[in-house]
């Protein structure tokens, strides 16, 4: 039973960098070769526009709480999010039943680079089992994240795993496109336009202007398959307290669809502080057996 219960942890608590891969694997093991997405093109093709415009800029069609009709002018709103480059997020990740720290994760925005008009974020995650829970399941895994600094899609997602002695890389490049080429040396993902890797949608997340929009869709693609997440504004003003201190935060209700059914059987919210650095600094799953928190420790 306690075996169960870590696991399920470490798929919420990994949820927050690539959790809908290590959701997945928990049904399906790892391709150990180049793989594309599996449901490419998804059901979700015919749903509303997903948002891939700037964060804060809903995509047309999106929903948005502050488009008036008579075309006011909106009021003023502080200023937005903006990544800083060198931001390091730590977290733990627990539940309250065991009263111990079952894992820990590092989220990094390690280079914004140029390219050409537009730059991109390489946005990495290290996620680590502690003791004495690394005896059940030892876990040294690291992902890699290069994602469009405007739009926060995806560009290309690497996993580098090392899991009881297994070690797996796969390198793969985000392709809208049938009929463009994979390059050299990585995997062609034939993904959704707007699609991002799970490093990628959080950091999406934290940009949206929540005071105009309520809630956002968008292609997320975990490494092997292509699923619909739609994120929902639920709480304005929530006070949360974690080890890095006491916030006011948004609460943010998230939902993922496989093939257009919702999986049922985890409930997520998470927690962005209401202020422009917009941290995440709680994550929640309730699951069958149990509910799971992923805590901001530190922040730098």
């Amino acid at each position: 039973m306690l075996k169960k219960l870590v696991w399920l942890l470490l798929i919420c608590f990994l949820l927050l960098a690539a959790g809908w891969y290590f959701y997945v694997k928990s049904v399906r093991p790892i391709p150990r070769d180049a793989s594309v997405a599996t449901n490419w093109p998804a059901t979700i093709l015919g749903e509303p526009p997903y948002s891939s415009a700037a964060p804060g800029k809903p995509a047309a069609g999106g929903t948005s709480a502050a488009e008036p009709s008579n075309k006011k002018e909106a009021p003023a709103t502080e200023p937005g999010f903006v990544l800083r480059q060198g931001e390091t997020l730590e977290y733990t990740a627990n539940l309250p039943k065991l009263n111990s720290t079952v894992a820990s994760l590092k989220i990094v925005a390690a280079e914004k680079r140029g390219a050409g008009a537009k730059g991109s974020w390489h946005l990495q995650a290290f996620a680590h089992t502690e003791n004495p829970y690394r005896m059940v399941f030892e876990l040294d895994d690291q992902f890699d994240s290069y994602s469009d600094a405007g739009s926060m899609t995806s560009l290309q997602y690497e996993m580098h795993l090392s899991e009881r002695g297994q070690k797996v890389d796969s390198v793969q490049r985000m392709m809208p496109s049938l009929r463009d080429p994979a390059p050299d040396g990585v995997t062609a993902a034939r993904v959704l336009p707007g699609t991002r890797d799970p490093l990628a949608m959080l950091e999406y997340l934290r940009g949206v202007d929540w005071s105009r929009t309520t809630e956002v869709r968008s292609p997320v693609y975990d490494g092997h398959k292509l699923y619909e997440t739609r994120a929902v504004l639920v709480g304005k003003s929530a006070a949360v307290s974690v080890p890095a201190g006491k916030f006011n935060a948004m609460k943010i209700e998230i939902h993922v669809m496989d093939n257009g059914t919702e999986m049922k059987d985890a409930h997520f919210l998470l927690y962005l502080t209401n202020d422009p650095t917009r941290l995440p600094v709680l994550l929640e799953a309730v699951l069958p057996v149990a509910t799971a928190r992923v805590e901001l420790t530190k922040s730098q």
